[in-house]
């Protein structure tokens, strides 16, 4: 994640310069650490750089130190292709159209199966069903984010999903995928997940239900209401994951 992030304010640069002068707001716009001259801009490059080998390293131990499995190391090598190159080149997913599902990806399913598979040793369907919920969630996460960075974006020709849909059709694909996820998350529960986790999913769902309702009435065009809606959001996602957490104790 480290070498996502810091790959991230290398090469999303001269969006996030502009994002920083249009708005301010914790959601868009990077950490603006590179922008306020608090460090150099390569410091981020080599950064990501560091954070790559430590994790390669890291991937080294587990699989040949601790034994975790002969996926160890192409899993992790699967999470740093999709983060890495998420901002940088020449990949960049985010300008092709792919960065949000990248992310689905990684923070849904990969994270989970990884997880599981390092203490298991095996990679079990109910993997799969867990980690459905938390990638919708998360990529409505990054989806609302890019509302904030729509116009510096666009002028950076960062061709992201909103920017290539528009952000009205983005705001009902928001939608869809918030719906999505509350179907996803009875599956879970059909699927063998613990109904305690009802304890954490039932207010976090009626989180989502709001944040879906003001998307679809429009309230995202209110700035103020945008930012609320991202930490929403993003509360949606963490509790999800909470959720699974909490239903797998004891």
């Amino acid at each position: 994640m480290l070498a996502t992030y810091y790959a991230g304010e290398w090469w999303d640069y001269a969006e996030d310069s502009l994002s920083g002068t249009i708005h301010s707001s914790p959601f868009a716009g990077g950490a603006q650490v590179v922008q306020r001259g608090l460090l150099p801009r390569e410091a981020a490059l080599w950064g990501s750089f560091a954070a790559v080998l430590l994790a390669l390293g890291g991937g080294v131990v587990l699989q040949f130190g601790y034994h975790t499995g002969p996926l160890t190391l192409p899993l992790g090598i699967v999470g740093l292709v999709g983060g890495v190159f998420y901002s940088a080149q020449p990949a960049r997913w985010v300008r092709r159209g792919w960065g949000e599902l990248w992310i689905a990806f990684c923070y849904g399913w990969l994270t989970v199966a990884t997880g599981f598979y390092l203490q298991m040793g095996s990679i079990v369907p109910l993997v799969t069903w867990v980690a459905l919920p938390i990638a919708l969630t998360i990529f409505n996460v990054i989806l609302l984010n890019e509302f904030l960075d729509y116009w510096a974006d666009r002028a950076a020709a960062k061709t992201n999903l909103v920017v290539r849909l528009g952000r009205e059709t983005a705001a009902h694909l928001y939608v869809v995928v918030g719906i999505g996820s509350w179907f996803a998350l009875l599956l879970t529960l059909a699927q063998g997940v613990p109904l305690r986790a009802l304890w954490i999913l039932l207010p976090t769902t009626l989180f989502s239900l709001v944040a879906v309702v003001l998307v679809l009435r429009g309230r995202w065009q209110q700035h103020i209401i945008l930012g609320r809606l991202c930490a929403a959001t993003l509360v949606v996602n963490v509790g999800t994951t909470t959720a699974y957490l909490f239903a797998f104790l004891g």
